[in-house]
């Protein structure tokens, strides 16, 4: 439960991050971003994978670009849905889902399911191997 609290703030930063870096996104406050970060969430879990499997044909021609389109396009319906939270354009609702998607996959690189930061500890063994 921690770490789900976790990466919701950290989303919902990279929500604030991408308004500050990509022109045509705003977000009017703190909290909008939590809810946006919410609602992407959401977005994310249940319809993303309806449409990704929809659309897997056309997503095996352009090479998996289209899933860059298809995170612009959750991002444009979370801005539909709420208030103090606007994406003005297509192009910047691709190149906000892109900086979203990035932080979210770090992140979660790095943080366990307990909220806890992981790190993998490599040393050479005796035959001069990483292990």
């Amino acid at each position: 439960m921690k770490g789900i609290l976790i990466r919701w703030i950290i989303n919902a930063g990279a929500l604030f991050l991408a308004a500050h870096v990509v022109e045509g996104i705003e977000i009017t406050g703190f909290f909008p971003a939590l809810a946006g970060a919410l609602i992407l969430g959401i977005l994310n879990t249940f319809i993303r994978p309806v449409v990704l499997i929809l659309t897997l044909p056309l997503n095996v021609l352009t090479l998996g670009l289209l899933t860059f389109i298809i995170n612009g396009l959750m991002l444009k319906i979370v801005a539909s849905i709420l208030k103090g939270f606007e994406v003005q354009g297509f192009w910047p609702a691709v190149w906000g889902a892109l900086i979203i998607t990035i932080i979210s996959w770090i992140v979660n690189l790095f943080i366990n399911s307990r909220g806890r930061i992981e790190y993998i500890e490599m040393k050479k063994g005796r035959n001069g191997q990483w292990e």
